[in-house]
C-alpha cells in the first residue's frame, strides 16, 4: 500500500499557516511563504520591524484604524528575498489571508504570478481589480480536516 501524499496547494499553504503561529500581532496573525518551482524561496508573518517592542508585549501602534508597526507577511516575504538575494518575478504566494491593496501592489510589482490564499480578509475591489489587469492567477485553497489528518503528529512526540 503506498502512501498518499498532501497536495503541494495544502502543503505549502500549511507552511503558511506554520508561519503565522510565530505572529506578533494581537489583531490577526498571517503568514506568507513564497514558492517558485515548486521551492520555497522566502517565508514571513506579521510583526514588527526587527528590534522594536512588539504589539503582544506593549499593544498595537495604531493610527487610522490601523497598526503602523506591523509590517504584513507578503512584505516580509518579499524583504527577506531583497535581503538574501533571491529573484520574486514568476514566483507564486501562499498567504493565510487575501493581501490587502498595498501587499498585492507590491507582490504584483516584484513579479509574483499567482497568490494563493486560504482565508478572505476585506477583500479590496481595487486589489481584485489590479490582479486581473496584470493576468495574475487568484486561487482560494481550502484546508480541510482529511488533509490536516494526513499528518501524524504524534510521530513526533515523545513516546
Amino acid at each position: 500500500m503506498s502512501k498518499k501524499r498532501i497536495p503541494w496547494d495544502q502543503y505549502f499553504m500549511l507552511q503558511a499557516v506554520l508561519l503565522s503561529t510565530r505572529s506578533t500581532c494581537n489583531r490577526l496573525s498571517v503568514g506568507a511563504t513564497l514558492v517558485r518551482d515548486r521551492r520555497i524561496i522566502a517565508g514571513g508573518y506579521n510583526g514588527s520591524v526587527s528590534g522594536d517592542d512588539h504589539c503582544i508585549d506593549v499593544g498595537c501602534y495604531m493610527r487610522d484604524g490601523h497598526c503602523i508597526r506591523t509590517i504584513h507577511a507578503e512584505m516580509n516575504a518579499i524583504s527577506q528575498c531583497a535581503k538574501f538575494g533571491e529573484a520574486t518575478d514568476g514566483a507564486e504566494i501562499y498567504v493565510t489571508d487575501f493581501p490587502c491593496l498595498q501587499c498585492t501592489k507590491t507582490l504584483l510589482q516584484a513579479g509574483i504570478v499567482k497568490i494563493n490564499y486560504l482565508r478572505n480578509y476585506h477583500n479590496d475591489e481595487y486589489a481584485k481589480e489590479l490582479i486581473k489587469m496584470k493576468n495574475v492567477k487568484l486561487h482560494k485553497v481550502e484546508l480541510n480536516s482529511e488533509t490536516i489528518n494526513q499528518i501524524k503528529f504524534s510521530s513526533y512526540l515523545p513516546k
